[in-house]
């Protein structure tokens, strides 16, 4: 079984309310998912607490997860950027995050998952660098510092679709270069 095929299972027993599977998904993506929040938070404690936001959606949300709709890893990455990126607009402007989680267990991440993280994160930028300096510019604007598609259309005086057009782009070359 994949790792990515591990994940896809474990998230399909969250609905049936399975603690093991819940501790099991965390030890697997816990590092990951930090890191996802703290590159847009930039901020450790932040960012502890938008992952532990993230898995309580997860919890939540677990079944509605439709596994053929794309990769498993790939669905818990968006909610945890998009929480970060929630909370980061959130500290923007001056409120304090409103959702209260019950805690979760923090087993921290094994020294596996460090390695395989930190090899995916440095595979990753080889592919950014291999993207147009301004495409990837945008793709890390958006997807990595938070920014709102029609921000970086503004800020880069484009057309809204411009914007999403070489975003999607983008994020397709990035998939074939991670796929290699």
């Amino acid at each position: 079984m994949t790792p990515e095929d591990e994940i896809e299972a474990l998230i399909a027993r969250l609905p049936l309310g399975d603690r093991a599977a819940f501790g099991r998904l965390y030890d697997l993506t816990g590092a990951k998912l930090h890191g996802v929040c703290l590159r847009v938070l930039k901020d450790g404690t932040a960012a502890e607490d938008a992952v532990q936001e993230t898995y309580v959606k997860v919890w939540n949300a677990a079944g509605r997860f439709a596994p053929g709709a794309g990769s498993a890893m790939g669905w818990l990455v968006t909610i945890a950027r998009n929480t970060a990126i929630d909370r980061l607009r959130a500290r923007r402007r001056g409120e304090v995050g409103t959702e209260a989680a019950e805690a979760l267990p923090a087993p921290g991440a094994t020294p596996e998952a460090v390695a395989e993280a930190r090899s995916e994160a440095a595979r990753i930028v080889l592919c950014l660098d291999e993207l147009d300096p301004g495409h990837r510019a945008a793709v890390v604007g958006v997807y990595l510092d938070g920014l709102s598609y029609a921000d970086l259309a503004e800020r880069r005086g484009m057309p809204l679709n411009t914007v999403r057009t070489w975003l999607r782009r983008s994020l397709q070359r990035l998939k074939e270069c991670m796929a290699r």
